[in-house]
């Protein structure tokens, strides 16, 4: 059983930063792809940045130049440095990864819970 724990979510003036992360557990074969989701108030979950085990990285194209997704593959933890932070990134942001338990399983997606991000003044 695999499990992805996010951290680092709080309140942050407008202009701040903030580092997330995400950590995997468990019985874990192989993470294909990692990312981060978010999910603001009255809107559809939104695809924020993801990375892949070889390091390709793409954005959602209001956070390119402002937020920073990296991976530790040893950790099986990805990271989202988000810089520059405005009200619009308020949302509860999500840690997803594409995963295989074993070599002959599936690929499964997991998410975490979730972390609250508030950009406020």
């Amino acid at each position: 059983q695999v499990q992805l724990v996010e951290s680092g979510g709080g309140l942050v003036q407008p202009g701040g930063s903030l580092r997330l992360s995400c950590a995997a557990s468990g019985s874990i074969y192989s993470i294909n792809y990692m990312g981060w989701y978010r999910q603001a108030p009255g809107k559809q979950r939104e695809l924020v940045a993801t990375i892949t085990s070889g390091g390709s990285r793409n954005y959602l194209h209001s956070v390119k130049g402002r937020f920073t997704i990296s991976r530790d593959n040893a950790k099986n933890t990805v990271y989202l440095q988000m810089n520059g932070l405005r009200p619009e990134d308020t949302a509860v942001y999500y840690c997803n990864a594409d995963l295989r338990t074993a070599a002959w399983a599936p690929i499964t997606v997991t998410w975490g819970q979730g972390t609250q991000v508030t950009v406020s003044s």
